[in-house]
């Protein structure tokens, strides 16, 4: 197996530039995986990986290889599709089989290979069944094991589960999670929109926006020291609660102040930044009702969704024109127009500069 280099990696189209110079380094058996909304490029840079998007400026190395001018065919990388992609006629061997058969592998190596994949996506009692007789996860097991047959060098799935209901994705996902369990030495790179399976199965996340690198870490880095506002507020469901906020210095005692609040927020700040612009966040889940009525900020409810295992309440704050979400477990129960206190435990909370940047977590 062997690991992925991106070197100042830039992809146009005409005069339009799509992705800006990505540097990145993936090593050999780790699980990455792409995020980020619709349109950041992180398709398009798995494409660039597998070699169906040409690199515009950069070096792409697999393993030692540089791999810029090689063809898919060549690179030694297996990719799953959002569509299973499937020859129907076929039984579910033999569309394991196809590619090594096309390759001219000796018959003996095509069984023992294709045994082992279906032993491992537990596909062995299907293996004579043709695609339509099987489940949508079942279908999308079989084209995985289709790219575990080719022993590849790294594996691409490009957003695998996205066609399947939610139940399916859920069990989908555990196979996937078991997968790389049983193949620990293998690089895969995963391609998605829902953080669920961006926070369950990688290693590492990367960050995407508009062409561009945000932020790369473990899912429990991303999720507690977030490098700004857009990671910050695209890992975790609910988003991010934030609002502007002002560094104040008195005498010797430097506060945030926080729209609605009842107390200044005490900071280890140096005095310059006093009077600086800022804006606070805190997750709706590290949120908590001060039962005293003393807490940070006051809330007016507006909307409670109850979920069953937890409650989010949506309040209207002073001066503050996003909603305020608390993220509560269990069944909780509030009165629209009733006035809610916030409080929050001290490291939960963050101050980000005017361009985004972290500061501080409090």
């Amino acid at each position: 197996m062997a690991g992925v280099l991106m070197k100042n990696i830039k992809k146009s189209y005409g005069a339009t530039e799509v992705i800006h110079g990505i540097d990145l380094e993936i090593g050999t058996g780790e699980f990455v995986v792409f995020v980020g909304p619709s349109g950041c490029g992180k398709s398009t840079l798995l494409r660039m990986i597998a070699g169906l998007e040409s690199i515009t400026e950069g070096d792409m190395y697999i393993g030692e290889e540089r791999v810029n001018d090689i063809p898919p065919s060549q690179r030694g990388i297996a990719m799953v599709f959002q569509s299973y992609a499937l020859y129907p006629h076929m039984s579910v061997y033999d569309n394991m089989a196809f590619g090594m058969r096309i390759a001219k592998a000796p018959k003996a190596e095509i069984d023992k290979r294709v045994k082992a994949a279906a032993e491992i996506l537990q596909l062995t009692p299907f293996l004579e069944r043709l695609p339509k007789a099987l489940s949508g996860g079942q279908r999308q097991r079989v084209a995985i094991g289709r790219a575990i047959v080719r022993d590849p060098k790294v594996f691409l799935f490009d957003e695998p589960l996205s066609n399947l209901d939610a139940a399916l994705r859920v069990a989908t996902r555990i196979e996937i999670a078991k997968l790389k369990e049983s193949m620990p030495d293998s690089t895969m790179i995963y391609v998605t929109h829902d953080q669920v399976e961006a926070m369950t199965l990688a290693d590492r996340i990367v960050v995407l926006s508009a062409g561009t690198i945000e932020q790369v870490g473990t899912p429990i880095e991303l999720y507690e020291k977030p490098a700004n506002l857009f990671v910050a507020q695209f890992i975790g469901s609910p988003a991010m609660n934030v609002q502007r906020a002002r560094i104040d210095r008195t005498g010797e005692k430097t506060t945030v102040a926080l729209a609605g609040r009842k107390a200044d927020l005490p900071i280890p700040s140096p005095a310059d930044m006093a009077g600086r612009e800022v804006h606070f966040g805190v997750r709706p889940e590290d949120l908590a009702i001060a039962s005293n009525g003393n807490g940070l900020i006051d809330g007016r409810v507006d909307l409670v969704e109850s979920l069953g295992e937890v409650t989010n309440v949506y309040l209207k704050v002073e001066n503050v024109p996003e909603p305020m979400i608390v993220k509560l477990p269990g069944v909780q129960r509030f009165n629209r127009g009733e006035v809610v206190s916030l409080s929050a435990e001290p490291g939960k909370m963050h101050l980000f500069n005017e361009d985004g940047r972290s500061l501080l977590y409090l």
